[in-house]
C-alpha cells in the first residue's frame, strides 16, 4: 500500500477509537467528547480511493451542521497523496487551506536515539499522577490550558514520555493509538526555561521508541511545526514521505493550525 494512504487509513482507525464518527460521502467528522478544539477534526473517509467532487459540498454541509450542533469549530487533516484534490475541493467550499507540511516518517531501523545528558532522565507515563505532570508541561509549553492527553493504560492505544532535568519536569511527547502498525508522534513540548537544550528531540525519540517497543508500532510519523523542528526530527532519522494538509473553517483557531 502506498505509504500516504496507509498513514491516512491508520489515522482514521486510530481516531475512531475515541471519537464519534459522522460519515458523509468522502468525508468523516471525528467528534471528541471533550470540547478542546484540537481534539475534534475531519479526515478523508476512504484514503487511497477516488472521490466524486460533486459529493464534497453536501458532505461538508452535513459535517458542519454536526459540529455546529455541539459548538465545535471544524478543521481538517489530510494526507495529500492519499486523497488528491480533496483539499482543493474543501477550499472551494469555503474552508481555508492553512498549511502543507512535509509528513516525516521513521521505521524502527531508521530511529536515532540521542544520548541523555547528565541529569536528564526519561520515563514512560504510567500513572494518573505522571499524566497530570506531563499535561502540565504540555500546557506550559503550548501556553494553552487543557493541552495534553488522558492516560492510556494500554500502550497500543497511545502513550507518552516525560523528560526531567535534575528531577524537574521539562519536556514531553506522546504517541497516538496504533493502527495497522502506524502511530503519530504528537504533543512534543518543552517548557520555556529548558528550551534549546535538545530536550524536544529527546522526548520525540523516546516517544517513538516506546511506541515501537510497547505499542507494537512499525511506522511512526509526525509533522514539524517549523523549520527548526523539521531539522531536529530529521536528525532523529525521520524523513519526508508524504504531505500533510491542514484546513479550517474561517474564524476559530486558524492561526493554531500547523
Amino acid at each position: 500500500m502506498e505509504i500516504g494512504a496507509r498513514i491516512a487509513r491508520a489515522q482514521v482507525d486510530g481516531l475512531a477509537r475515541s471519537r464519534r464518527q459522522i460519515v458523509a460521502g468522502p468525508l468523516v467528522g471525528m467528534l471528541h467528547d471533550r470540547d478542546e478544539w484540537y481534539l475534534s477534526t475531519m479526515v478523508a473517509a476512504e484514503p487511497g480511493q477516488p472521490f466524486a467532487p460533486e459529493e464534497v459540498a453536501p458532505a461538508l454541509a452535513v459535517i458542519r451542521q454536526a459540529f455546529a450542533a455541539e459548538d465545535r469549530w471544524l478543521s481538517a487533516e489530510l494526507v495529500d497523496e492519499a486523497s488528491p484534490g480533496l483539499a482543493e475541493a474543501l477550499a472551494a467550499n469555503g474552508m481555508t487551506l492553512v498549511s502543507r507540511l512535509p509528513l516525516l516518517v521513521a521505521e524502527p531501523d531508521d530511529l536515532l536515539v540521542p544520548e541523555l545528558p547528565a541529569g536528564v532522565t526519561v520515563k514512560v507515563v504510567s500513572s494518573d499522577e505522571d499524566q497530570k505532570v506531563a499535561n502540565t508541561v504540555a500546557a506550559e509549553a503550548y501556553e494553552m490550558d487543557g493541552a495534553g492527553f488522558a492516560l492510556k493504560p494500554d500502550p497500543a492505544d497511545g502513550g507518552a514520555v516525560l523528560v526531567t532535568v535534575d528531577g524537574v519536569p521539562a519536556a514531553t511527547a506522546s504517541w497516538t493509538a496504533v493502527a495497522d502498525g502506524v502511530t503519530e508522534v504528537a504533543g512534543v513540548g518543552t517548557i520555556h526555561a529548558h528550551r534549546r537544550r535538545g530536550l524536544g528531540g529527546i522526548a520525540t525519540a523516546y516517544a517513538t521508541l516506546k511506541a515501537y517497543e510497547l505499542g507494537g508500532a512499525t511506522l511512526a510519523w509526525l509533522t514539524p511545526g517549523d523549520d527548526g523542528a523539521d531539522r531536529v526530527y530529521r536528525r532523529l532519522g525521520y524523513a519526508p514521505r508524504a504531505t500533510a494538509v491542514h484546513l479550517g473553517d474561517p474564524g476559530g483557531h486558524l492561526a493554531d493550525l500547523r
